[in-house]
Formats: structure tokens, C-alpha cells, sequence
């Protein structure tokens, strides 16, 4: 973000400050030194061998051909889990298919798998670079100079789109406790995905757990998985819009919105937590008009869709990556129950 610009944002946000009451205030701040977070995974070591495009024979490449179109099924784990299925029926009702949520045989044959779905490279020193471990408490957060990956399972997981528990499985032989660089290692081949078809609208189902992106003849052009609000009376039903949109935010800690926190009841101030794929609102935050609500990833992107949120709409880091560069300010976003 320009100079000028945060510091306009900045003045904007303080005059916020001054008539919203704390407790309802839940916002991160934007600096313009934030670091650049990369989705892309570092190139093979040598051109990959000829592949046909062919339909897909498994779950595993059902997820991976459909997370490349941005209809993400959350971690890629080769399981057709409940999530798998929300994404494929979104595909299936796009492609005019019957929504089943089953690999049939004419949803296989419409999921063209363009090119080979796992990717084969050796680790590297930019796997490496910027480890840290988190700090398990608010104040140790606002201590460290980035929240970055605290593993290289966890960087090369998030960068593959997949869940660290199936990176291991497809890696026997990688001691993960003591990565070497160098280490050969296999991962799904995903990438950060851009969505060329311009969306007009966003459509949050709650009942589903679902965002999806629409275009101007309301077909669904992106679908991800999303948390929701824990308790009924934090999910707002309705129209809002889109205010705001920044990557890698840095956050402000309000002890005042975490009541249920030990931690929390014995601070006396805000606390403002660098950037970072660890960030509490991940690397991407899309403000809404609804005074503290947003859309942002979460630095636990496994999680996303099973369990519930503080109040916000949390997606995986990589989702949130994809979604933020389809959004625009005034874009409108209709919540569902």
C-alpha cells in the first residue's frame, strides 16, 4: 500500500475509533512495511514429463483439478469428506449436473485434470528462511517480528493447499522433526489461484459453511470453505458490503473482545500483533460495512468449515489469497442462513 495511502486509512480508521465503542471494534491495521507472503510453490528441478489431459480417476485428483479452478475443498487430504462434496456440488450445479456431491462417472469426465496432479521438488533455502516458532500468548505475539511459519511442514502444506497429515503420508521417508535441504519431497501441484471472470457478488450460506463468488448472470465462479460466527446472535443475516480489502494485515488485540480469555482480563491495553501466515486474521483481511465483521484466512486453515470463529468469516490463507484479488470496494455480500 502507497504511503499515502495508509496514511489516509489510518486517519480513517481512527475517526472510527472515536465513535465505535471497543467492544465492538475488530479491526486489523495495515503498515506499509507489511512483508509480501508468496502462495507459490518453488518450481521442480526439471521440466515435468508429458501429460495428456485427462479426466480424474480419484478424489484426490477431483480436489486438486477443482481447487486449481477455485473451488476449493479446504486442505487437500485425497478424502471426499463433506467439504469435497460442497465443492463438487457447486461444480456440478455450474456445469448444469445434477448436485449430487458424488464422483460420477459425468462429473469425472466434466473434471479435466490439465496437467500432472503432484509435483516433485527439493527443498530449498526459501523453505527455510524466515522459520519462527509462535508464541502461545497474546503478549509473546505482539513481541515477534512476524508471525511466519513456525515448521517447513507447515509453510510447504500451506503452499501446496493441503493438510499436513497428507504431505507426511505422501513423504514417508522425509523426517519432518529435521528437514534437510535438498529433501525430495512430492505435494499437490496448486498454486495461488487467480480467477480471471469478473465477480459481482459474494453469497455466504451459513447453514453450509460456504462462500462463493458470482458472476453478473449469478453463476458461481469461485467456492470455498468458511467458519462462522460460534454463537447465533454474532451471524449477521442480510446484505452488506465489502469497505476494505489488504493483504498480509497486521491485527490489533483488544482484550476487551475476548472475555473468555484469562490472558486477555489481565491486560490493560490494546496490543498490535505483526503479519505473518500465523496472524490471527491470516494474510488477507476484506472489511465489511457491519462494524467488526470481516472476511480473512486464519493461520489454522485445517480447521476451516469444522470449527467456529470469534465472530468473523475465516477462511484458509490460501483462499483468502484467492478471494481478495476477485473483491472490490462497494462490492455487495448477501449472508444466508
Amino acid at each position: 500500500m502507497a504511503p499515502w495511502r495508509c496514511f489516509i486509512f489510518n486517519l480513517w480508521r481512527a475517526a472510527i475509533l472515536l465513535v465505535l465503542p471497543p467492544a465492538v471494534f475488530f479491526f486489523p491495521v495495515v503498515r506499509a512495511a507489511s512483508p509480501v507472503i508468496e502462495f507459490k510453490l518453488p518450481p521442480a528441478p526439471s521440466p515435468s514429463a508429458a501429460f495428456a489431459p485427462r479426466p480424474v480417476t480419484s478424489w484426490l485428483e477431483a480436489q486438486i483439478a477443482l481447487a486449481r479452478i477455485g473451488f476449493s475443498s479446504g486442505p487437500i487430504d485425497g478424502i471426499g469428506g463433506a467439504q469435497s462434496a460442497a465443492a463438487l456440488r457447486a461444480f456440478q450445479r455450474r456445469e448444469h449436473l445434477s448436485p449430487t456431491g458424488q464422483l460420477d462417472a459425468a462429473t469425472r469426465d466434466r473434471i479435466e485434470l490439465a496437467s500432472s496432479p503432484l509435483v516433485q521438488y527439493s527443498l530449498g533455502p526459501e523453505d527455510f528462511a524466515h522459520l519462527q516458532p509462535v508464541s502461545p500468548t497474546w503478549l509473546g505475539k505482539s513481541q515477534q517480528t512476524a508471525l511466519d511459519y513456525e515448521t517447513v511442514l507447515e509453510r510447504v502444506a500451506e503452499l501446496a493447499h493441503a493438510h499436513p497429515a497428507f504431505v507426511r503420508r505422501m513423504n514417508p521417508g522425509v523426517d519432518w522433526d529435521r528437514p534437510m535441504p535438498g529433501t525430495p519431497i512430492t505435494v499437490p501441484d496448486v498454486n495461488l489461484v487467480e480467477i480471471t471472470g469478473p465477480a459481482v457478488r459474494l453469497r455466504i450460506y451459513l447453514g453450509d459453511h460456504v462462500l462463493e463468488a458470482c458472476n453478473a448472470a449469478g453463476e458461481t465462479i469461485a467456492h470455498f470453505p468458511v467458519s462462522i460466527a460460534r454463537r447465533v446472535e454474532k451471524r449477521p443475516v442480510g446484505e452488506l458490503r465489502v469497505t476494505v480489502a489488504i493483504p498480509n494485515p497486521d491485527y490489533t488485540f483488544d482484550p476487551a473482545l475476548f472475555s473468555e480469555s484469562e490472558e486477555a482480563r489481565t491486560l490493560d491495553r490494546k496490543l498490535w500483533i505483526p503479519p505473518g501466515p500465523n496472524n490471527p486474521v491470516g494474510v488477507a483481511w476484506i472489511g465489511l460495512d457491519l462494524p467488526g465483521y470481516g472476511i480473512h484466512g486464519t493461520p489454522t486453515p485445517e480447521h476451516v468449515g469444522r470449527t467456529e470463529s470469534h465472530g468473523c468469516f475465516r477462511l484458509a490463507n490460501w483462499d483468502a489469497r484467492t478471494l481478495l484479488g476477485m473483491v472490490w470496494v462497494g462490492m455487495p455480500v448477501t449472508v444466508e442462513p
